[in-house]
């Protein structure tokens, strides 16, 4: 049963890391079309109206591929997760359903009107669709954070005779504290992985020496998007998400920063290495006191350490959930290092004739995926061994019907289908960008 549980884990856990590359580029697009829409609007000026509509080509590709990749996850929690569905169905049924029915409907219909209806539509209808777009993802992602906040801080339900849970209150679902800082902390890391890859895109179209009008553009609207979006990542909402897990997971909290045991004036762990064996860090290099500071907002702060908690109730991968905590903020703190510089240069007005940082934001497109990878990774894994914080432990909430052999046959199944979807989907991204924003302005 260990084997079966352990490969249920690793096939949700890919299907939905899959997935997860798609709508984070679209969340975060999504704004930065209504801004280039916004802008053509109010200037007339064509070459920001080009833009959105070559960006909303790759925003429908990322769509697409995220609607495929997404529907083997609904099916996942009938199949391998069975008990859990029958235990939460009653709660997060509510959430998965609106999302459905009404945020991706809403979304879906007015891509169609922004891509097909521009002849038809009047601009400031046009820029009505592109608004449309941008809250249909948005409030898409509120619904899926909304079930997954539950997940980590339950709230509003009632436990039926059988064991289950129902919803106890809609608006206490949906209003739940923890979603707050997750909601923006998350939303807001889909804009930086939007900011650098328009960046990008901007940076090879200069050193290419081609549509070197809409490189400035897209350079111009990435690194400021992306400045402002990477500093909004550590502060406020990193580190209001941090004080989440002081206040309601302090055991996730301790494993994330290697805390084993309790300390007053805690510090703040940059590099090092967890010994779960003799329950330490070696070769630690810290900053004194700021671990208490950051959570307290007291030097002196008393921070609870893994010793405070039972083990059978620690994070079960104490490693890795260290390890993608630390690869997420030091991928955050890089990205405010570059785009800060960027900004600086973009200011001096130089910035479009240094190659060495345009190559630099061109290559750089590839690390906000592995930093939002790495911070749902550190979420996920920081809640076990619950599946329901507190309600549902993990190995309790597989399907008991699904054998081991019969999941590694559809992990493999579906690692074979997904490479045949990415090549895919980098052929056409590949060929969309090459075609260029010129080949959309000569299509209207």
């Amino acid at each position: 049963m260990e084997d079966a549980l352990f490969l249920h884990r690793l096939q949700f856990a890919f299907t939905i890391s899959f997935h997860y590359l798609f709508p984070q580029l679209t969340m975060g697009l999504g704004l930065l079309i209504v801004i280039m829409k916004g802008i053509a609007l109010k200037t007339g000026n064509e070459f920001y109206n080009n833009s959105a509509r070559f960006w909303a080509k790759i925003f429908a590709i990322n769509f697409a591929i995220g609607v495929v990749t997404g529907i083997p996850m609904e099916f996942q929690f009938g199949t391998n997760w069975a008990r859990f569905s029958t235990f939460a169905g009653g709660v997060i049924g509510q959430t998965l359903a609106m999302e459905g029915v009404f945020a991706f409907f809403l979304e879906s219909s007015f891509l169609g009107l922004f891509l097909f209806g521009e002849k038809r539509l009047s601009k400031r209808m046009h820029f009505f669709a592109a608004f449309m777009v941008f809250a249909g993802s948005w409030l898409s992602g509120y619904f899926i954070i909304a079930t997954n906040a539950w997940m980590q801080h339950p709230v509003a339900f009632d436990v039926a005779p059988n064991g289950s849970v129902s919803l106890a209150s809609f608006w206490g679902l949906l209003l739940n504290p923890w979603i707050i800082w997750q909601y923006l902390h998350n939303m807001i890391g889909s804009v930086v992985t939007a900011s650098f890859v328009v960046a990008s895109v901007g940076a090879y179209y200069l050193l290419a020496h081609r549509d070197e009008e809409y490189g400035k553009i897209f350079l111009r609207m990435g690194v400021i998007a992306g400045v402002i979006s990477s500093f909004l990542m550590a502060f406020p909402t990193g580190d209001g998400q941090g004080k989440n897990l002081a206040f309601h997971q302090p055991a996730t909290l301790a494993a994330m920063e290697g805390l084993f045991k309790t300390e007053h004036g805690a510090p703040l762990v940059l590099i090092g290495q967890p010994d779960i064996e003799k329950k330490r860090l070696d070769n630690p290099i810290y900053i004194p006191n700021m671990l208490s500071f950051l959570t307290y907002n007291r030097w002196g702060a008393e921070v609870k350490g893994l010793d405070a908690f039972p083990e059978k109730d620690h994070p079960t991968n104490i490693p890795l959930l260290y390890y993608s905590y630390h690869i997420m903020v030091g991928l955050g703190t890089m990205f405010i290092t570059l785009m800060l510089g960027a900004t600086f240069l973009l200011w001096k007005k130089k910035l479009f004739e240094m190659r060495s940082i345009l190559w630099m934001l061109m290559l750089a497109f590839p690390f906000p995926y592995i930093a939002n990878t790495a911070g749902w990774t550190t979420a996920e894994l920081g809640r076990q061994p619950w599946l329901v914080y507190g309600l549902m432990r993990t190995a309790d909430g597989t399907s008991e019907l699904v054998s081991s052999g019969s999941t590694m046959f559809t992990l493999l199944g579906f690692a074979g289908m997904y490479f045949i979807i990415g090549m895919l989907f980098i052929l056409l991204v590949l060929k969309t960008i090459n075609a260029g924003p010129h080949q959309t302005a000569n299509s209207h």
